[in-house]
C-alpha cells in the first residue's frame, strides 16, 4: 500500500500534483486505454453479459430496510461463496452510482468477486433507484445521505458483523465518504472506499455539460425514465409537462431543485453535497478515494479542493475512465482485486 503526505518543502505543491507523480500498478492494454472505452465497458458489453450470468447464479436475499423515519430502501444480501476456507465474517456494503442500482453490471461483478474471496455483501439501493420509485413518496436527491446511513444501521442491528466495509461508486462514492465522515465510527465501519466520486458537483455538472454528448444523453435518458416511473406511482406530482419539455440538465434542475429540495437553485444544491474544503475533516476511520486522471465525467483536478485529513488516502491512476479500470476484453476490473486487497489488509491488521 502506497502512502504519501504533503510536500511541505514546496508551498506550491498540491495534493493532485503529489499523487499524479506516483507510479500506479494499473496499466491496461493500449487498445483499452481510451477513457470512453474504459467508462463504457464498466456497464455495457462483456461486463454486462457476464453480470447477467452471475446474477442468475446468485442466491440473493431481497430486503426492504425500513428506517426509524419510515424510509424504505431496497437491498440484496449475499453470503460468501468462498469454498476453500470459512467465510471471513466480514461484510461489504456497496452503494451504486446515480441512476444505477444493485443490479448494475459493476455492482454484480464486484459483489461476486468479493463473495468468492470470503466477504458477505449487501448491495443497497438509494431511494428511487433499482425500480423502487414506489417505496417512498419524496423524490430522491443527493443530500439524502442520512437515510442511507440509517438503512446500513438497521441492517447491522439485525445482523451484526465484527468487520464492516463500505464501498461506493461515483455518486455512491460521494455518499460513502460522507457517511464515513459523519458516522463511520458509530456504524462500526472498519474502512470505506470511494471510486470516482464527484468532489465538486458544480464542476462535475459543468464537465458533463461540456463533455461528450453520449454521457449527457445517457444520464438524461436514465433520469427522465426514473422520474416518469415516479409519476406513475405518485401522479399528484403532476410534473409531466415540465419533464417532457426539458431538454437539458439545466432546465430540469431549474424546475426540480426549488420545488422538490430545500434549496433555491441548482448551484446551492450541488454545493450542499460537495466533498471540498473541510467536509471530510471528521473522518475517524480509514477511507480511500480512488480516481482516474482521464475520468471524462469527474474532473480529477477537483481533488485539490479537499483539505485532506489524515485518515483519507488518495489513489490517482493514469487510466480508468469513469469507474472502469478495465483490465481486458472480458471487462474484468482492477477495482475488484483492489478492494479485496484493501479489505484483507484491514482484516489482517485487526487480527494482529
Amino acid at each position: 500500500m502506497m502512502s504519501s503526505s504533503r510536500n511541505t518543502d514546496n508551498p506550491k505543491s498540491t495534493l493532485l500534483t503529489l499523487y499524479m507523480t506516483v507510479k500506479r500498478p494499473f496499466t491496461p492494454p493500449f487498445y483499452l486505454r481510451h477513457p470512453h472505452i474504459q467508462s463504457a465497458l464498466n456497464s455495457v458489453g462483456p461486463r454486462k453479459r457476464r453480470a447477467n450470468r452471475l446474477a442468475e447464479r446468485l442466491n440473493s436475499e431481497a430486503l426492504i430496510l425500513t428506517t426509524n423515519d419510515g424510509v424504505r430502501l431496497a437491498a440484496e444480501f449475499d453470503l460468501s461463496t468462498q469454498k476453500k476456507a470459512a467465510s471471513k465474517g466480514a461484510l461489504v456494503v456497496m452503494i451504486h452510482g446515480w441512476e444505477g442500482s444493485s443490479k448494475s453490471a459493476y455492482q454484480v461483478t464486484t459483489a461476486k468477486y468479493l463473495l468468492d474471496h470470503g466477504y458477505d455483501v449487501l448491495r443497497l439501493n438509494m431511494r428511487d433507484h433499482g425500480d423502487t420509485q414506489h417505496l417512498n413518496r419524496e423524490l430522491f436527491n443527493s443530500t439524502m445521505v442520512g437515510e442511507v446511513g440509517d438503512a446500513v444501521e438497521i441492517f447491522l442491528n439485525q445482523r451484526p458483523y465484527q468487520s464492516v466495509f463500505l464501498a461506493g461508486f461515483s455518486l455512491g462514492g460521494n455518499f460513502t465518504l460522507r457517511i464515513a465522515a459523519d458516522r463511520g465510527s458509530a456504524l462500526g465501519l472498519s474502512a470505506a472506499v470511494a471510486i470516482c466520486p464527484p468532489v465538486d458537483p458544480v464542476n462535475a455538472m459543468a464537465a458533463l455539460n461540456q463533455g461528450s454528448f453520449i454521457y449527457r444523453k445517457y444520464f438524461m435518458y436514465r433520469w427522465t425514465k426514473s422520474l416518469r416511473k415516479k409519476l406513475v406511482h405518485f401522479p399528484e406530482y403532476d410534473f409531466g409537462p415540465e419533464l417532457e419539455g426539458a431538454k437539458t440538465f439545466a432546465e430540469l434542475n431549474a424546475f426540480f431543485v426549488p420545488r422538490h429540495t430545500e434549496f433555491k437553485d441548482a448551484d446551492s444544491y450541488f454545493r450542499s453535497y460537495a466533498l471540498t474544503g473541510d467536509r471530510l475533516s471528521s473522518l475517524s476511520i480509514p477511507a480511500h478515494l480512488i480516481a482516474a486522471s482521464d475520468d471524462p465525467i469527474i474532473p480529477v483536478s477537483d481533488l485539490d479542493k479537499i483539505n485532506c485529513p489524515e485518515k483519507l488516502n488518495l489513489e490517482v491512476y493514469d487510466y480508468g475512465g469513469h469507474c472502469g479500470f478495465i483490465l481486458n476484453m472480458q471487462a474484468h476490473s482492477y477495482m475488484e482485486p483492489r478492494l479485496v486487497e484493501l479489505f484483507d489488509g484491514y482484516l489482517a491488521a485487526s487480527s494482529d
